[in-house]
């Protein structure tokens, strides 16, 4: 399972992190959430070693999805070098996701 992060670690595991880092901001209530898991999940596993992939719950961090202007979830954020590369809202299929990285 895709690691889910706190406010308080954000700055550390994202900000600070020399991978590209694919954020999820999700909500426990979300269904297209829960449809994205699974997909996350592959993608966690694919890019082990040369990106990490870490979910937020916009409920229990919401000074962060403020921040970057998360109005509905889910919404993905490829960080770079603590800067937004790629952003993307709504459930999309793995191939879609994968592209970010490019």
């Amino acid at each position: 399972m895709s690691e889910v992060i706190t406010s308080a670690e954000f700055q550390s595991k994202v900000l600070d992190e020399k991978q590209p880092v694919l954020v999820d901001f999700f909500a426990t209530w979300c269904g297209p959430c829960r449809m994205l898991a699974p997909t996350l999940e592959e993608i966690t596993k694919d890019m082990d070693g040369k990106a990490k992939v870490y979910k937020l719950d916009i409920d229990q961090s919401p000074e962060i999805a403020s921040r970057y202007g998360v109005m509905s979830v889910p919404t993905l954020i490829l960080f770079e070098g603590g800067q937004i590369k790629k952003q993307t809202v709504g459930a999309q299929p793995k191939a879609q996701i994968m592209a970010m990285f490019d």
